[in-house]
């Protein structure tokens, strides 16, 4: 299962997101929620509320959290 990567457009956080996976080599999905106002809307009733969101495998969050994919880095490194 990839890694989606679920941003907006102008968004800092979501760009500084991708800019991390592309470093570290992590492919990911884009999907731009304001093309997707009901994927917007599930995110919300599932509690997000700040761009990015950031669903892996294993975990999910919002915002930048470079320590998070940081984690999820080396744990996929060592199920490689």
């Amino acid at each position: 299962m990839p890694i989606t990567v679920f941003t907006k457009p102008h968004c800092p956080q979501c760009d500084a997101t991708k800019r991390q996976f592309d470093k570290l080599g992590l492919p990911y999905e884009t999907v731009d929620l304001s093309k997707n106002p009901s994927t917007l809307e599930q995110l919300h009733e599932a509690g997000f509320r700040q761009a990015p969101v950031v669903i892996t495998p294993v975990d999910s969050w919002s915002g930048y959290r470079p320590d998070l994919i940081r984690a999820y880095a080396k744990q996929t490194a060592v199920h490689a």
